[in-house]
């Protein structure tokens, strides 16, 4: 991690409920995000994947523990602050989508710029460069009903990168599609990231789509408990991450 520090936690803790039903979730948690970053989090169901990445993209909010995106700690940010915050900063993908259906989908993903007030010239040529990038340009004049499942979440994608976040938070983006359209989707991502125009954090429970990543951390049980770091070949990487995976709950192999 050579770059700028784009997100830092540190020893975050999430608790819900009270009393006798209180229940924690992430344990001391500390994790850095440079720029250039493409980091995966996996773990098994109830690990706090989910949580940790709405903390990180300021949806919640710690019960104790620190987070700072872009050199802000967002605890000490207004709502309207924070709102900026994740307009200007953070781009974000779900699993599903998340297009609206009467748009195009060359104005679903102008959508962002337009409502920032960003000149239509400038919407045009930022939405057909993403779309040559990631394979779209033909389909701009379909409504999302006429795409598949890859095509949708590639246009999610260039939503979230078309006003240039310092950081792109994926959740499960590929766990609503086939074989072929994630490798689609995982090679557009590694390509803006390999290009220098996406930090990247994705969870995933897959090991294929973390095997795209430059590191994977494993969370369970609310704590960081590993990290692997890519070698020369990318089947390697699948390899040891899958041997991580299988386990969990015994010891697991970093290195």
């Amino acid at each position: 991690m050579n770059g700028k520090t784009v997100v830092k936690i540190k020893n975050l803790m999430k608790q819900y409920g009270t009393g006798g039903t209180l229940t924690t979730v992430l344990k001391g948690v500390s994790l850095e995000i440079c720029a250039g970053d493409f980091i995966a989090v996996m773990g098994p169901s109830g690990s706090g994947k989910t949580t940790l990445l709405n903390l990180l993209s300021t949806i919640d909010r710690p019960t104790q523990g620190s987070v700072i995106v872009d050199g802000r700690d967002v605890a000490k940010l207004s709502n309207k602050e924070l709102s900026k915050l994740r307009r200007d900063t953070i781009g974000f993908v779900f699993q599903d989508y998340n297009l609206l259906d009467t748009m195009t989908l060359q104005d679903n993903i102008a959508l962002p710029l337009s409502l920032n007030g960003v000149s239509s010239g400038i919407c045009m040529e930022k939405t057909m460069e993403l779309g040559r990038m990631f394979g779209l340009s033909e389909h701009f004049s379909k409504y999302p009903w006429q795409l598949s499942g890859g095509q949708k979440q590639r246009g999610a994608v260039c939503r979230a990168l078309i006003t240039e976040p310092k950081i792109l938070f994926a959740d499960e983006p590929t766990g609503a599609l086939d074989s072929r359209s994630t490798r689609e989707l995982l090679e557009c991502l590694k390509r803006v990231n390999d290009s220098g125009q996406a930090t990247i954090l994705m969870v995933t429970h897959d090991a294929y789509s973390a095997s795209y990543a430059k590191d994977v951390w494993l969370l369970n049980d609310g704590q960081m408990q590993c990290r692997l770091s890519a070698g020369a070949s990318r089947r390697e990487f699948y390899d040891r991450i899958a041997d991580m995976q299988t386990s969990v709950g015994g010891d697991v192999p970093c290195a």
